[in-house]
């Protein structure tokens, strides 16, 4: 007999607190056709990606300018003026990342229980002030403190982001809108190089102040004028944005119940509950070494200034070219999330742009030509940095709930990966340019070795899906019931990994 889809017959899901009215309205969503699904779906992601994803977008592009800003600097008089020397810049590079680590686990579990809009404005005007402060740095050592202070204020940003658009986004919908944020990095990068080139060219020396201390000022203050703006208008969560009607409200949490089959309430556990779910579930290992190697394999974007100069141009010219190739990575990065969010694929689309991102390291450290050191320049990022994209949905794919269990997940996730950025840096010491043999060998092995572990999870999440289609049964009535529904790790009847 053929199997039948556990879908098919699952009830209506209901929401553990929900009013009646609420789910009565999921009893009748449940039981519209696919047309009317897709007209209220589509009307309802309009919404959201207006109000929800440009705010998102324009956040982390300012957190980015204000992270690598100091590579800029560096083509300016910055190691001069402060004394800098041999590895001193790796060290300012990376001291960021220990402040960062500090505050990501903390900060995610805090953000289920106050309002994120309000939580990221304040942090936001925290690392905008600091990042203007650098400004004022007159010794290498003031600037290490600065750094380290930038990258505490910063933390809770990123997996702050990612988790709220998890609380809007279907499993399906999420990578594609992940891309769309992450294209902060990337835009971060290219408008980075024209502000950068900008100041240096225009501002040196205007008001006695050199251009890379103008540099962290105008970054600085543009991130805290946008944060008072995104106090206001960032939304929370779709059970209380005011710009969506009621029935949009319980029909973009249905939406969400119905893909895993479970609600996402903060209230639904403690945060020592949801940091216990979070330890014991031993894939969220598996899932952190990927995201770990992934961020190691990107090691070259807090260099890559220094790496596009070894070309022969300028510092300006360099910081021109830079451009083109992060506008090139956005939009492969929208592309391929796209195909990963339409065909239900993670694991194949980061093993392919892994092994890009390989032949790009493999060509600068093994030849001086111009055009083919050129070419290279583009490959390295578009496989690395759209792999990452794909991998942070996956994280959160693989997560659903509880929502404290998920912020615990995603931050714990994101805060072990990023040690990568605290030696990674030193992978590339200026010794070794032009073709910075070490770094770029190292960064290709790590390249190779994310397309592996994906290969390895892809085939972990397949004998998990197996095991949850064997524990449901369907009964002589045609329901489908889950035979371990009793186990608080239990998926709900119908749910998969994505692979």
């Amino acid at each position: 007999m053929e199997k039948q889809d556990p879908n098919d017959n699952k009830a209506a899901p209901q929401q553990k607190g929900a009013t009646k009215e609420q789910n009565a309205l999921y009893e009748e969503f449940k039981a519209r056709d696919a047309l009317w699904h897709a007209q209220e779906t589509n009307k309802l992601l309009r919404k959201v990606d207006v109000h929800l994803l440009p705010l998102l977008i324009i956040m982390y592009l300012l957190n980015f300018l204000d992270r690598n800003n100091l590579a800029q600097a560096r083509l300016g008089s910055l190691e001069k003026d402060l004394g800098m020397h041999g590895t001193d810049f790796n060290l300012a590079t990376s001291i960021l990342f220990v402040g960062y680590l500090l505050m990501q686990l903390p900060s995610n579990l805090i953000i289920t229980r106050v309002r994120p809009s309000i939580y990221l404005g304040i942090v936001m005007t925290i690392w905008g002030t600091i990042s203007a402060a650098q400004a004022s740095a007159h010794s290498f050592g003031a600037l290490i403190a600065t750094r380290f202070c930038l990258g505490f204020a910063e933390a809770p940003f990123f997996p702050g982001a990612i988790m709220i658009m998890s609380s809007w986004y279907t499993r399906t919908e999420l990578t594609h809108r992940i891309a769309w944020f992450y294209a902060g990095s990337s835009l971060a990068n290219a408008f980075g190089g024209l502000i950068g080139a900008g100041v240096l060219r225009n501002l040196d020396g205007a008001h006695g102040i050199a251009g890379w201390r103008w540099l962290f000022i105008i970054e600085g203050v543009m991130t805290v004028g946008f944060a008072m703006l995104s106090t206001v208008v960032l939304p929370n969560y779709p059970a209380t944005t005011k710009w969506l009607t009621p029935e949009e409200r319980s029909y973009a949490q249905w939406r969400l119940i119905d893909d895993t089959g479970e609600a996402d309430l903060a209230s639904s556990s403690s945060l020592i509950t949801g940091l216990k779910l979070a330890l014991r579930d031993p894939r969220l290992y598996l899932f952190t070494l990927l995201q770990h190697a992934s961020l190691l394999s990107q090691s070259f974007q807090y260099i890559f200034p220094s790496i596009v100069k070894t070309l022969g141009y300028g510092s300006i010219e360099t910081l021109l070219i830079t451009a083109p190739v992060w506008m090139a990575t956005f939009i492969v990065s929208l592309l391929v999330t796209n195909t990963s969010g339409r065909t239900g694929d993670r694991s194949i689309h980061i093993i392919l742009l892994m092994l890009v991102s390989v032949i790009g390291n493999v060509i600068v450290v093994a030849t001086t030509s111009l055009p083919a050191r050129f070419f290279a320049m583009f490959l390295m990022p578009m496989g690395a940095v759209s792999a990452y994209q794909i991998i942070l949905s996956w994280v959160a794919n693989s997560f659903p709930r509880p929502l404290v269990k998920r912020a615990a997940c995603i931050s714990f996730a994101n805060m072990i990966g990023n040690c990568a950025n605290i030696y990674g840096p030193y992978m590339y010491p200026i010794t070794e340019a032009p073709r910075y043999i070490p770094g770029g060998s190292g960064t290709a092995a790590v390249a190779l070795v994310v397309a592996i572990l994906a290969f390895v999870i892809r085939i972990i999440l397949k004998k998990e899906n197996r095991k949850l289609a064997e524990r449901e049964v369907i009964d002589a009535e045609g329901r489908v019931t889950n035979l371990h529904s009793g186990n608080p790790e239990a998926r709900a009847v119908g749910f998969r990994y994505i692979l």
